[in-house]
């Protein structure tokens, strides 16, 4: 295997391995999905698998994974536009 395809292989693997840990530690309640920790793990996984897709080629897979890592930058930035408090909240 060339060091390119290592590389690819690599971040694949990387990628897949975090949102599999997200959704096994999803499913036995130990992280919930608006978590910032799951949140995270989805984007990174989703992320790596997305540069995976755009390096071998594979544009389907590539629009799903920018789509599901957009998802869950958006909850993330949701999350913290919900724990920020608002002038009226701050001035109370």
């Amino acid at each position: 295997m060339s060091p390119d395809g290592l590389l690819s292989e690599s971040i694949a693997y990387i990628g897949m391995l975090c949102i599999l840990l997200a959704f096994l530690l999803e499913t036995r309640n130990v992280l919930h999905s608006k978590q910032p920790i799951y949140l995270i793990l989805m984007a990174v996984g989703s992320g790596l698998l997305g540069v995976r897709a755009f390096l071998i080629d594979e544009w389907a897979f590539l629009v799903l994974e920018v789509v599901w890592c957009g998802a869950a930058v958006l909850a993330m930035v949701s999350l913290g536009k919900s724990t920020v408090p608002s002038d009226d909240e701050a001035s109370s």
